[in-house]
């Protein structure tokens, strides 16, 4: 596996996990890492310091006992907020300030944020000069193919960043115009590498070992995001990993390791936004960890319904104790 440098920091491997609002908390972050992720990215922040003081931007401004190097990732469309909203940043823990091109969500792209900017090449020059030139740390970009499909400007806007000092970039193989369906153009993401001398980050349905493989072959990109596939399946950090590595397939996490894990990450979630918050948060995740088992649709309709960190704890084991005594009764 090819060494992927940021700025000072070397990352252990070429898998980062690629930030998305509302799911990539501290919790998610800390256990992603530990089952394998090379770098871990913070969920998208306003660029309006105004709005930090919401318990949700607070919450995503913790970076202490994150682990290194901390990469924030913020959002916004005026140089100056983005360039202060860096600095603020920096303050509080972060390492690598990452900005958001990429993103398609029609609520930050509205607001001529998210992959809008790159309709405005000026306006991305503007963006990138500013926050490089306010912090000491290395920036990075995240950006999709272009605008849609009769507007592929990727490799433009990848020559801009490289000329206004961003120190890798990311790119999903998508346009605006796409949001997540399709097949994501990995030829673009090659068409990029080739055009600039930065790394390049290939992101857009890297979801198995075999696709990561496939995926840095197509692109020759120097590391992969991975997003949606590691929703309830943080481990496939490790399984890409070792593939990678050598070429073998990890065998799958045990029912007992899956129970575990998730067990480990609801009593993180807890921990990190109390009781009310946290259980709220927990039933996403853990429709997400149980979607592929069996009666995982009617459980999931009773954990819904779950108000305390306690009876969801009791649930998820009893869930796991029963699926284990299918299996056995299966197997005897």
């Amino acid at each position: 596996m090819s060494v992927v440098r940021i700025g000072p920091y070397t990352l252990p491997n070429p898998l980062i996990l690629a930030p998305m609002a509302g799911v990539t908390d501290q919790p998610f972050r800390q256990l992603c890492r530990r089952l394998g992720a090379g770098m871990v990215v913070s969920e998208m922040v306003t660029s309006d310091v105004r709005l930090w003081n919401s318990r949700k931007s607070r919450l995503r401004l913790v970076h202490q006992g994150d682990p290194e190097p901390r990469s924030v990732q913020i959002a916004g469309g005026d140089p100056e907020m983005l360039a202060e909203a860096a600095r603020r940043n920096v303050e509080l823990g972060a390492q690598i300030i990452d900005i958001n091109m990429g993103c398609p969500a029609k609520k930050v792209c509205n607001k001529a944020a998210g992959s809008a900017l790159m309709k405005d090449e000026a306006l991305v020059t503007a963006i990138l000069e500013a926050v490089v030139g306010a912090v000491d740390v290395p920036v990075t970009l995240k950006i999709r193919t272009g605008w849609d499909r009769a507007n592929k400007n990727g490799i433009t806007v990848a020559k801009i960043a490289e000329q206004a000092g961003i120190a890798a970039l990311a790119v999903h193989g998508r346009t605006r115009a796409d949001l997540y369906t399709g097949e994501a153009e990995y030829d673009t993401i090659a068409a990029i590498k080739q055009a600039v001398s930065i790394p390049v980050f290939a992101n857009g349905d890297i979801d198995s070992p075999h696709k990561a493989r496939a995926v840095l072959d197509a692109t020759g990109a120097d590391a992969l995001l991975i997003g949606r596939a590691a929703q309830g399946r943080p481990w496939v950090f490790r399984e890409i990993a070792h593939f990678l590595a050598t070429g073998k397939e990890l065998p799958a996490p045990t029912l007992y390791e899956v129970e575990r894990i998730l067990l480990e990450h609801l009593a993180a979630l807890h921990a990190f936004y109390g009781e009310h918050m946290g259980v709220r948060i927990a039933r996403k995740h853990v429709g997400w960890y149980l979607a592929t088992l069996p009666g995982a649709k009617e459980f999931r309709a009773e954990f819904n319904r779950l108000e305390s960190t306690d009876a969801q704890g009791t649930t998820v084991r009893q869930f796991f104790a029963e699926q284990n005594n299918k299996r056995e009764g299966v197997a005897a």
